[in-house]
C-alpha cells in the first residue's frame, strides 16, 4: 500500500499511495515515525495517544487530497499560511493545542501535484 523511499542526504521520507496525487515528506524522524509506528523513540518527543491519532489522522487526510487548496473544505482544519518568521510556512490544525507545520510546492503546469514537506507538529499556544 505504501511505497517507501528514503533520501539520506535531505533526511526526508516521501510516503505515497499510488491512487494520490499529494505526497507527503516528513523532514524530521519523529514525525515519520509517529505516522508508521505511532510513537517516537525519542523521548523528548512524546504525546498523549489522543494526539497523535488525530496527526495520523489529519496526515492521511492530506495525502487524499491534490492540492494545498482542497484543505479549504475543511474548515475544523483551519488552514492557514503563516507569517512573521514563519513566513514560507503553512499551517493545518491537529487540536486546538497543536498544529502541524508544512511547506508546499506545485509541481508541473498540466496536472497538479503538490509535494508537501512536514516541518513540526508544534504546541501552538507554549
Amino acid at each position: 500500500m505504501f511505497a517507501f523511499f528514503a533520501n539520506i542526504k535531505l533526511n526526508t521520507y516521501l510516503c505515497k499511495h499510488k491512487t494520490k496525487e499529494m505526497e507527503i515528506k516528513f523532514e524530521e524522524d519523529y514525525l515519520r515515525e509517529l505516522y508508521y509506528e505511532g510513537k517516537a523513540h525519542n523521548k523528548k518527543y512524546r504525546f498523549q495517544p489522543q494526539i497523535i491519532k488525530k496527526y495520523i489522522r489529519v496526515i492521511d487526510l492530506m495525502e487524499s487530497l491534490s492540492c494545498t487548496e482542497d484543505f479549504y473544505r475543511y474548515k475544523s482544519l483551519h488552514y492557514e499560511a503563516l507569517i512573521g518568521d514563519k513566513k514560507d510556512r503553512e499551517s493545518v490544525k491537529v487540536n486546538d493545542q497543536y498544529r502541524i507545520e508544512f511547506r508546499s510546492e506545485v509541481i508541473g503546469n498540466e496536472r497538479k501535484i503538490t509535494i508537501c514537506n512536514i516541518l513540526e507538529l508544534s504546541n501552538h499556544y507554549k
